[in-house]
């Protein structure tokens, strides 16, 4: 099984770019990978939200809104599934979300269960957790799902004999990524799987230096690593 990990750009608030960058992506791992995955809050940026409801729930979108359904359109029609984050909506709740495209249509979500992504100082019970874990099996390997801090402050929650795949937004430059944070992070995945794949994205609008951050680590190790700073994807082949 080829899963491919997608180092690429977003723009906060801009949806329309991300789903070229989307398609951009699902078109050049056509016949070459499984599984394409995307970062945390990918879609509409991890800096998109101004923590006014009001505001806020405009670029939300809720799992039957017709972005997704554009989105698992462009799956379907390249014939890789797809992970990526989001800000979803439900009702009169947000959360940070991913989205799991299998075979063209939206088959799990999960909801982060860890409350890092939102300034909780200034939210509202508008800004919500999830509750439960996602894992399911894909092409008869299980895989769980986790978004960025969860792993920090949940590691528990999260063990699996299958593959851990890990959407996040993280700021770090180049070289603090080189000198120490991409060892504990290997560490921190280590203590829930055995086989983590980590996506992280790039943001030159708001982290101009954000080298992005993505991995595969197995057993606290780093295997394989996408080039920081610059707009990749990083194959991996899971046997």
């Amino acid at each position: 099984m080829q899963i491919a990990l997608a180092t690429y750009k977003f723009k906060n608030k801009n949806i329309n770019f991300s789903l070229r960058q989307i398609a951009r992506a699902l078109k050049e791992t056509s016949g070459k990978a499984d599984l394409l995955c995307f970062g945390e809050a990918f879609l509409q940026g991890f800096d998109s939200l101004c923590w006014d409801f009001k505001e806020d729930k405009r670029i939300a979108i809720t799992q039957n809104a017709e972005i997704m359904n554009t989105i698992c359109s462009l799956s379907h029609k390249y014939g890789v599934d797809l992970i990526f984050g989001y800000i979803e909506r439900e009702d009169d709740s947000l959360y940070s979300s991913c989205a799991v495209v299998i075979n063209g249509r939206l088959a799990y979500n999960y909801r982060r269960i860890s409350r890092g992504w939102k300034n909780f100082r200034r939210t509202d019970e508008h800004y919500r957790e999830g509750n439960s874990i996602v894992e399911f099996n894909y092409k008869g390997y299980p895989v769980m799902l986790a978004i960025c801090g969860d792993l920090w402050d949940y590691q528990e929650k999260f063990k699996t004999d299958g593959i851990l795949i890990w959407p996040v937004f993280v700021n770090y430059n180049r070289e603090e990524w080189e000198l120490v944070e991409k060892e504990a992070y290997a560490k921190q995945a280590a203590l829930s799987a055995e086989r983590t794949l980590m996506i992280g994205s790039l943001s030159p609008e708001t982290e101009p230096d954000c080298a992005g951050g993505t991995f595969y680590f197995r057993s606290g190790e780093v295997i394989k690593s996408a080039e920081y700073g610059v707009e990749s994807i990083l194959f991996v082949e899971i046997e």
